[in-house]
């Protein structure tokens, strides 16, 4: 009985990893890769808002597939408060193509990225003491050549 009671508990512990973030598409993008065929896993968020503890890291996982070769990949995230886009300092601007994965999650592949083939951007960043108590529209895109949306998604948060 003990051991089906054991997993019972890690299984449950199982779907609730394994279940996807729901975010919405960015508002005013359209991105190569539309939302719905992302899968996005926010660490301990499955439905917004999420809570962003200061002084913790939170990981994002998306795993997509492109549907054209892309070079090269730039991050561009920022909490929009009050409608003003506030950069998440040390990840904004930065290559993404470090953060690129083969679909298994572990295998390392950087960039350029070929069509048809899934790819995972796994990235974890700090959720820094000085920023303040608040709610917040996290925005994150992933931009190739000239600023071209490949994919993004935004979620609401709180920064706790």
């Amino acid at each position: 009985m003990k051991s089906i009671l054991v997993t019972v508990l890690a299984l449950n512990c199982l779907y609730l990893y394994a279940e996807a973030t729901d975010v919405k598409a960015c508002p005013s993008k359209k991105s190569m890769i539309p939302i719905s065929e992302n899968t996005v896993d926010i660490s301990n968020c499955v439905k917004g808002p999420c809570k962003l503890k200061r002084k913790t890291n939170i990981s994002i996982n998306q795993k997509f597939t492109p549907s054209e070769d892309i070079k090269s990949l730039t991050t561009t995230v920022f909490a929009e408060v009050l409608s003003l886009p506030l950069p998440f300092v040390g990840v904004d601007g930065t290559s993404a193509c470090d953060f690129i994965f083969a679909e298994d999650g572990e295998t390392k592949l950087g960039c350029p990225l070929k069509a048809g083939v899934p790819v995972v951007y796994k990235r974890s960043f700090p959720i820094l003491e000085i920023y303040p108590k608040m709610s917040l529209t996290v925005h994150w895109e992933l931009q190739g050549r000239g600023s071209k949306s490949i994919t993004c998604f935004e979620v609401p948060a709180k920064i706790v």
